[in-house]
C-alpha cells in the first residue's frame, strides 16, 4: 500500500516539475490539440505554475499518506480522496482563467465561450456529487433485515447472505488486521466494502471500527464483517443470528 502511495506522490511531483520547470505545456490536458492561434491566447507561464503547484501539492500529501502507511499507522485514504477532489476542483476552475480564448485581459467572459466552459463545469458538478453521495452513504450506520430466506445488509456494497449460505457466525472485540482497502470506503471510523487482511486474506467490511464488538458471518464465499450502531443493538442482532440459524439447522 504504502509503495503504490510513494509511487503516486512521486508521479504527481515528476509532472508538476515537467510542466512548471521543464515548461513541457503539451503535457496539459487540451492544450497540445489547440489550433496555433488559440494557443497563442493562453497564459501557458502561469497555467503551467498553477499545475506545478496543484501536483506538488498533492503529490506530498500522497507522499506523506506513504510514509504514514509505513510507519504502521493507517489513517484511512477517505481524507486524501476528498483533498484530491478539491484541489482538481479548484485547478479546473482557476485554469479556465488562463485561457485568453475564454477569458479577455480584463477577465471577462467573451462572447459565446460559455460553450467551452459546459465540459470543466460539467466535470466540477459530477466531481463534487460523487464526493458528497460517496461521504454520505458512508458515514451510514448499517441496517440489517431479516428475510426468510436470509439475512440482507443494506446500503453502499449491501448484499444478501442466504441462511444454508451461512457456515458460522461469531461475535468479537477486535477486527482482523487490516492491511490494505481493495474496493470500498474508508470515511473516518466507517469502513465498507472491501478489505485485505493478515488473518483472513480479502473481506467485507461494514463497520464503525469505534463501536466493538463485531458480528464475524462466516459464508462459503468469504467472512463478512459488520457491527450495528450501538453495542446493544450489535448483540441483538447475533443473538437473533443465532437464533434463526438454530431453527433452520433443526
Amino acid at each position: 500500500m504504502w509503495i503504490c502511495l510513494m509511487i503516486i506522490g512521486v508521479f504527481f511531483v515528476a509532472i508538476g516539475l515537467a510542466v512548471h520547470v521543464c515548461k513541457w505545456y503539451f503535457l496539459i490536458a487540451g492544450y497540445n490539440n489547440m489550433p496555433r492561434e488559440k494557443k497563442a491566447k493562453v497564459n501557458t507561464e502561469a497555467l503551467g505554475r498553477l499545475m506545478g503547484v496543484y501536483s506538488y501539492i498533492n503529490g506530498g500529501v500522497f507522499i506523506g499518506m506513504g510514509i504514514l502507511y509505513a510507519l504502521g499507522l493507517k489513517p484511512g485514504m477517505t481524507p486524501v480522496i476528498v483533498f484530491f477532489s478539491v484541489t482538481t476542483v479548484y485547478m479546473l476552475i482557476k485554469a479556465q482563467k488562463y485561457d485568453g480564448n475564454i477569458f479577455d485581459e480584463n477577465g471577462k467572459l467573451r462572447k459565446g465561450a460559455g460553450k467551452q466552459l459546459a465540459l470543466p463545469i460539467g466535470i466540477v458538478a459530477v466531481t463534487l456529487i460523487f464526493v458528497v453521495v460517496l461521504m454520505f452513504f458512508s458515514s451510514q450506520a448499517t441496517k440489517v433485515t431479516f428475510l426468510e430466506e436470509g439475512l440482507k445488509i443494506h446500503g453502499m456494497y449491501g448484499e444478501a447472505y442466504a441462511w444454508n449460505s451461512i457456515e458460522d457466525v461469531i461475535l468479537m472485540e477486535e477486527l482482523p488486521t487490516i492491511v490494505m482497502r481493495t474496493n470500498g470506503s474508508a470515511l473516518g471510523s466507517n469502513l465498507k466494502g472491501y478489505f485485505r487482511t493478515e488473518e483472513f486474506g480479502s473481506v467485507k467490511l461494514f463497520v464503525n471500527i469505534q463501536k466493538p464488538p463485531f458480528i464475524y458471518l462466516h459464508t462459503v464465499e468469504r467472512i463478512t464483517i459488520f457491527n450495528m450502531e450501538t453495542l446493544e443493538q450489535t448483540g441483538a442482532i447475533y443473538g437473533e443470528i443465532l437464533k434463526v440459524l438454530a431453527g433452520k439447522r433443526q
